[in-house]
């Protein structure tokens, strides 16, 4: 049978690149059902409320800005050690579609936990909806595939391999969802070390959750903590931030008839 050989893409290349780069991560995954009634309820005053990416990669950083294990990350050169980075670095994968193919990018949010939601989010929809050209991560990885094989391979290795580049170019989490595709339990894989995926906030106000992790870093007793304190945020810090959000809206100006 003669098929079509056609050739691979800048994006999905880095995708190729990125799976290379997790074949060797010891991921263990847990699964759990969050309570968020009071986020949602929150959220539901708002008329244009910040998407829930933004809301995850909010709260992920506040519970690891208090949890020094939430990050550190395994680091191979100069000597195996672990890593601990002073500060959150998340990843939030980002679906497009590129002449025509689906991909996915991934953009770089620093120190969510001290921005607000309206700015994280802010920065996510400008990496959905404006070029690539115009997103400064999407540049700096594109410029990185483009590379031969044997350069972007050293590329990744530098990156990977030291503790501080490795926070610099993969943060401490990553963040995704197929939400906005009807759902369903996404177990993602990334370099690590952790991994936060999200289904469909449900009617009852619940909402099922995902965290992939290095085994190598910690193990599944703080990642059962990390979901009660991230329910907890969602509930408490998130929701509170919403509500602000809504005393801040401009009120509607109902027009008066004749």
């Amino acid at each position: 049978m003669r098929g079509t050989s056609k050739k691979i893409s800048p994006p999905r290349r880095l995708i190729i690149d990125l799976m290379h780069a997790s074949s060797d991560v010891p991921f263990v995954s847990l699964a759990r059902t969050l309570n968020i009634r009071p986020l949602l309820e929150a959220r539901s005053l708002l008329a244009r409320p910040p998407g829930f990416a933004a809301i995850f990669v909010k709260a992920f950083a506040i519970v690891a800005r208090d949890e020094p294990a939430l990050r550190t990350v395994y680091a191979k050169w100069p000597r195996p050690c672990f890593y601990e980075l002073p500060r959150n670095v998340a990843m939030v994968a980002i679906a497009r579609v590129e002449e025509g193919e689906p991909c996915v990018l991934p953009q770089r949010v620093c120190e969510p936990d001290r921005h607000a939601l309206t700015d994280i989010d802010r920065l996510i929809r400008n990496a959905k909806e404006a070029p690539i050209a115009e997103v400064p991560m999407f540049r700096k990885i594109m410029r990185a595939t483009r590379l031969p094989w044997p350069f972007r391979r050293l590329a990744w290795r530098i990156g990977l391999n030291f503790g501080r580049q490795r926070g610099n170019w993969f943060g401490n989490f990553a963040v995704t969802g197929v939400a906005a595709y009807g759902g369903g339990e996404l177990h993602a894989l990334s370099p690590g070390p952790y991994v936060l995926s999200f289904d469909i906030a449900k009617p009852d106000g619940s909402i099922a959750t995902v965290i992939r992790w290095d085994h190598r870093v910690t193990d599944a007793a703080l990642i059962a903590r990390t979901f009660d304190r991230l329910e907890q945020v969602l509930n408490t810090d998130i929701a509170a931030e919403l509500r602000a959000l809504r005393t801040a809206e401009p009120k509607a100006v109902r027009a008066r008839g004749g």
